[in-house]
């Protein structure tokens, strides 16, 4: 069968040039979705002390940074699992180019703002967009891909966000402080809607789906199921510790980064480029090595093995990362550690999550689990925010104590199953 090559054969021996094309293409929105998210951590600052005018103070610079994130977080939760909902009704094609439409257009439109409330709509609305486009995304490589090479092209997209943070990274550093021009970067994705049109074939599953006369995308039958409530509740909360702990650690190594240099004695603009530097290049690449690890390491000792590893990891590197560096030098060399393990969980959810439901599900559950774990996720970016405002507050202590939710990630695996060497639910 081609589905099913020899053991001795690689992994993408049986995989097909409109595969790779899929891959591609959902990496692409991927990509640009990741840029979107990344891009206000990378000119918060300078947008914040703008826009603040003469009520900036650096702990309200922090709190209102937090904030929005935590508005993200809320509108990717909402964007994700309508889109996902859309996309098992009306099919991929058309809910992808949505999706990238809306986080395009409205990043571009930050460019305007000169109030805090109209940032805070347009990060909302461009969190529908983000978050619709990985559940979509996700659920479509997982379809597309044979058996074999699901886990490792899931793991392949999910681990391309590492260049939208690289890019993020770069327009914050060209930009400076003329953040408004980085935002205008944002209207790019909009030439993939074409791409997408022109060269997506809707997945032979939804098509199955579609023809069946089966209710699609509903959410009633997703939690009406046991055999699908329960991954749901349980996958949505594993994201929101990987979610939580995204914005409320992995984001703090530049600001763990920039508080080090000046604490000995680096003026704060230099720091601030150094920052940007250690975490949207060196940080992420640590990231992005990470997520391409998931993939075949889920393959070699199972998708709850390969969480386990990463949350072990990812809990004691932090504290690590947070006190021992004594020198730039040993910052840079401990970040790429600390994103690998903190990052490369993430890639486990676009191999996971897909695999929990059927056909006529699959988007809906996906979605709920990876952005319903947003919504969960806000909470702990409002307890970051009050942990790192407070006066005379220690980042380093509050970043520390947040990752004792690596701790809860892996007491959830024990209540989700493996689905190593299974079929993917009809």
């Amino acid at each position: 069968m081609a589905d099913s090559p020899a053991p001795s054969e690689k992994w993408y021996a049986t995989v097909t040039r409109y595969q790779w094309l899929v891959l591609i293409i959902a990496s692409a929105g991927w990509v640009f979705d990741a840029f979107e998210g990344q891009l206000f951590n990378l000119t918060r600052e300078a947008l914040l002390n703008d826009l603040m005018g003469s009520a900036r103070s650096p702990q309200a610079v922090k709190f209102w940074g937090d904030v929005f994130l935590a508005i993200f977080l809320v509108g990717g939760t909402l964007g994700g699992v309508l889109c996902g909902s859309l996309a098992d009704r009306i099919g991929r094609k058309p809910t992808m180019a949505l999706t990238i439409l809306f986080y395009s257009v409205f990043s571009g439109m930050t460019y305007f703002a000169t109030d805090l409330w109209q940032v805070a709509v347009l990060r909302f609305l461009v969190a529908l967009g983000v978050g619709g486009e990985w559940s979509v995304a996700a659920a479509l490589v997982s379809e597309v891909f044979p058996a074999r090479a699901r886990a490792r092209a899931s793991g392949i997209f999910h681990s391309t966000s590492v260049l939208g943070t690289w890019l993020a990274a770069l327009a914050g550093i060209l930009v400076g402080t003329h953040w408004r021009y980085a935002y205008l970067i944002g209207l790019i994705p909009a030439l993939l809607v074409l791409w997408v049109r022109a060269s997506i074939q809707e997945p032979e599953r939804w098509q199955q789906s579609r023809d069946s006369g089966q209710a699609r995308g509903s959410f009633y039958l997703l939690f009406s199921d046991a055999r699908w409530a329960w991954p749901a509740a349980f996958g949505l909360l594993l994201a929101a510790v990987g979610l939580g702990t995204f914005w409320g650690v992995v984001v703090a190594g530049q600001d763990l980064t920039r508080e080090f240099l000046v604490r000995n004695g680096t003026p704060p603009a230099a720091a601030e480029q150094s920052a940007r530097f250690a975490y949207g290049i060196i940080q992420a690449t640590g990231g992005g090595l990470g997520l391409l690890a998931f993939g075949p390491l889920a393959e070699w000792i199972g998708r709850r093995g390969a969480f386990a590893i990463m949350h072990l990891g990812a809990m004691m590197i932090v504290p690590i990362t947070c006190y021992l560096p004594q020198t730039y030098p040993h910052m840079l060399c401990l970040l790429p550690i600390f994103g690998f393990f903190t990052v490369g969980i993430h890639a486990g959810y676009a191999v996971y999550f897909p695999e929990l439901f059927p056909n006529h599900l699959r988007a809906t559950g996906t979605g709920v689990c990876f952005n319903g774990g947003r919504l969960l996720a806000a909470p702990i970016l409002l307890l970051a925010a009050e942990l790192k405002a407070r006066p005379g507050a220690d980042l380093r202590l509050a970043v520390t104590q947040l990752s004792g939710l690596f701790l809860i990630g892996l007491v959830l695996l024990l209540f989700l199953p493996e689905t190593r060497g299974r079929p993917l639910p009809e």
